[in-house]
C-alpha cells in the first residue's frame, strides 16, 4: 500500500489530486505541496492573512487557513464535478504559504504584500489568491499591471468598492476607486456582477447588480463579462459577500439578496476564454461561519478558477 499522507509535505507538484483522508494530514490548498521553488509551476496558491481595513465584521485574516481546511473535501480521486478531469494531471500547482508582515506596522503593510506578490510573480506562475479583507486584492493588481499594463477587473461582489477619499486611507470599500485613479485598472474595459449597494459614481466601470443577474441568468451575465473585457488581460476578484448571507453567513459584511453558490460556480466555470492573468478570492471570515458552509464555498470556487485554467479552451496566463 502506498503511503498518501501528508501530500502537502511529500507531495509532488505534478501529482494528480489522489487520496488522503479529509480529517488528518496538513491542509495545503487541494493538498498541494507547500514549496517556494516555483520553477516549472504553472499555478501558485497564496493566502494573505489581514484584515486590519474591515469596516465591519472582523476575522477574515483567518480565512486562508480555513479555505485550506474546507478545500481536503475537494481533493477526491477522479477530479472534480462537473469537469471531468483532474487539473493537477493537467497543472503544476504548489501551495506557497502565507504572505509574511508585522502587524505592528500597518502602514507597511500594503507594500509588503506587493513586493511578496512580484517576487512569485516573476517566476511567470499564475497566482491565485485567498485573502484577508478585500483591500488585499490593490497591491496584487500593482504588481500585475507592472506586468501586463492597465488590467480589466472581473469582480463578483456585493459592494462596488469604489467610494472615493479624501485624504486616501487603507480600506477595503476603496480600493478600486484608488486603482483607476493610479492607472492600474482599465475602467471601460472592467465589470462588477452582484451588486447590492449604491454609490453615486460607477468611475466607468459596467455594473451588473444582482436584480440583473437574477432576472437575466447566467448566460446574459456571462456573455456580458466578455463583451466588456474580451480579450484584454484580466484580473478575477470574488468577495465572498457576492453569494447571499444564506450561503455565506461567514463574512465581514453581509448583504441580503445575493448569488446562490450555484449561480456563482456556474458563472466561473463560463469564463473560458478570457486572457485572465490572476485571480482572487477574499473576505471568508471563519469566526462568523456556521459548518464550514462559506469556506467550502470558498474553496469550491477557488476549484472552479483551477478548473477553468486548466480547461483545454483556456486562454488564461
Amino acid at each position: 500500500m502506498v503511503d498518501a499522507t501528508d501530500r502537502a509535505v511529500f507531495g509532488n507538484p505534478g501529482d494528480g489530486i489522489g487520496y488522503e483522508p479529509t480529517y488528518s494530514g496538513v491542509t495545503s490548498l487541494f493538498r498541494r505541496p507547500y514549496s517556494r521553488d516555483l520553477t516549472g509551476v504553472d499555478i501558485t496558491a497564496w493566502g494573505i492573512p489581514y484584515d486590519l481595513s474591515v469596516t465591519n465584521r472582523p476575522g477574515c485574516r483567518l480565512g486562508p487557513r480555513a479555505i485550506r481546511a474546507a478545500s481536503t473535501n475537494l481533493a477526491w480521486d477522479g477530479g472534480p464535478w462537473p469537469w471531468g478531469f483532474d487539473p493537477f494531471e493537467r497543472l503544476r500547482m504548489v501551495d506557497y504559504g502565507d504572505c509574511s508582515f508585522d502587524p505592528g506596522f500597518p502602514m507597511q503593510v500594503m507594500d509588503r504584500i506587493e513586493a511578496e506578490a512580484r517576487a512569485i510573480l516573476s517566476s511567470g506562475t499564475f497566482l491565485l489568491t485567498m485573502g484577508g479583507d478585500h483591500s488585499v486584492t490593490y497591491p496584487v493588481l500593482k504588481a500585475q499591471a507592472d506586468r501586463h499594463g492597465p488590467l480589466s477587473l472581473i469582480q463578483i461582489d456585493a459592494h462596488c468598492d469604489t467610494w472615493s477619499e479624501s485624504p486616501r486611507r487603507l480600506d477595503h470599500g476603496s480600493m478600486f476607486y484608488h486603482a483607476v485613479q493610479d492607472g492600474i485598472l482599465a475602467p471601460e474595459r472592467s465589470i462588477q456582477v452582484g451588486l447590492r449597494t449604491m454609490n453615486t459614481s460607477t468611475h466607468g466601470f459596467t455594473q451588473l447588480d444582482a436584480e440583473w443577474v437574477h432576472e437575466n441568468g447566467i448566460a446574459a451575465t456571462v456573455s456580458r463579462i466578455q463583451a466588456v473585457v474580451g480579450a484584454a488581460p484580466a484580473y478575477l476578484t470574488f468577495d465572498i459577500d457576492a453569494l447571499d448571507p444564506a450561503f455565506a453567513p461567514g463574512t465581514g459584511t453581509p448583504v441580503c439578496g445575493g448569488l446562490a453558490t450555484w449561480q456563482a460556480q456556474a458563472l466561473i466555470r463560463r469564463l473560458g476564454g478570457l486572457s485572465l492573468v490572476g485571480a482572487d478570492l477574499v473576505e471568508v471570515s471563519p469566526p462568523f461561519d456556521h459548518a464550514e458552509i462559506t469556506a467550502l464555498a470558498g474553496a469550491s470556487l477557488l476549484m472552479d478558477m483551477v478548473c477553468l485554467l486548466a480547461s483545454k479552451d483556456s486562454t488564461a496566463r
